[in-house]
């Protein structure tokens, strides 16, 4: 099961409590997925499709306490590709599609005409409850989340522009940085920040989810912390191999053109010191002097051995 699918599974079994939330997630989850059908005049019926079980009886049960009735379930299997079933409910005009339909402000009658409202319903959610309901519902009506091992981003997808404006600053109400981008024919209201994303599990209310995201989220950060204290390590290492390397060269180069005779003696004692114990370290070789010199003292004796070496290759040209 991917994650967003366990999202949806956790916040469907959220029902509020009181009428005006229930209210406010039903009018969300029936803007998302839902569809408005002519039955004759100023007759119509509403049919709303899920692929989530889950989802289809949230709307089932908020239909019954809000407004009293039983909602028709029909279930069709996709056989294409062994897809998901497919849960439709319909809402006839005999049932009270009508009243539905003006109680969640999406249809409204002026002079005998209908007016269908795609924005938010303000004036249902005016209390930050009924705002957190809202966003519930939108996400369990066409909301996604990706696997946060393999990417940070929610979206909420929307076929109006009005809808998904309305929708990004209620988000952004919540001190979120949501944004829109359109999507062929639809309006994708996203959030691709980690940190945003778990507030927004937050305020919708799935902490199981909150709380597996912020797990991947610190495991990521920690195996991220290693692999760059391994690389800068690793980088270190090198560093201090070539440099051995480049060492032991220019000494031996010395050795086998002039001999030691040219070095003076504090020169000669770190050459011949680092010829034999080539894996030691400066800190080690430092210690083995009498008296014991320090890391900074071994290193400034070493790049001196460095340059005498440069000068006879030039002198013999042997650059």
């Amino acid at each position: 099961m991917s994650f967003s699918m366990k999202t949806k599974n956790e916040l469907a079994r959220i029902i509020p409590e009181d009428s005006c939330c229930q209210l406010a997630q039903l009018a969300a989850m029936i803007r998302m997925s839902g569809t408005i059908q002519l039955a004759g005049f100023q007759k119509v019926n509403i049919k709303i499709a899920t692929e989530n079980a889950a989802v289809a009886r949230t709307i089932f049960t908020l239909l019954k306490k809000s407004f009293g009735i039983h909602t028709e379930l029909m279930v069709k299997r996709n056989k294409l590709l062994k897809k998901n079933n497919h849960y439709m409910m319909t809402i006839n005009s005999d049932a009270g599609a009508n009243d539905i339909l003006k109680t969640v402000k999406i249809l409204k009658l002026s002079d005998e005409q209908f007016t269908i409202e795609h924005g938010v319903p303000w004036e249902l959610i005016k209390s930050r409850c009924c705002k957190r309901a809202y966003l519930r519902g939108a996400f369990l009506g066409a909301g996604s989340v990706s696997d946060p091992e393999k990417a940070y981003h929610l979206e909420f997808v929307t076929t109006s522009e009005e809808h998904s404006e309305d929708l990004k600053n209620l988000i952004n109400e919540f001190d979120l940085g949501a944004k829109i981008i359109q999507r062929k024919q639809s309006y994708v209201v996203y959030l691709k920040e980690g940190d945003q994303i778990v507030d927004l599990l937050n305020i919708m209310g799935a902490y199981s989810a909150l709380l597996n995201l912020e797990n991947i989220r610190i495991y990521k950060q920690v195996r991220n912390n290693v692999n760059r204290i391994v690389n800068c390590e690793t980088a270190n290492l090198s560093k201090i191999v070539n440099a051995s390397i480049r060492q032991i060269e220019n000494i031996e180069y010395i050795q086998k053109t002039e001999g030691f005779r040219i070095l003076p003696e504090g020169l000669r004692e770190i050459a011949e010191l680092r010829l034999h114990y080539q894996d030691a370290s400066l800190k080690e070789l430092g210690n083995m002097l009498t008296p014991p010199v320090g890391k900074s003292g071994v290193n400034h004796r070493l790049r001196k051995i460095d340059k005498i070496a440069e000068k006879l290759k030039q002198k013999k040209g042997d650059m």
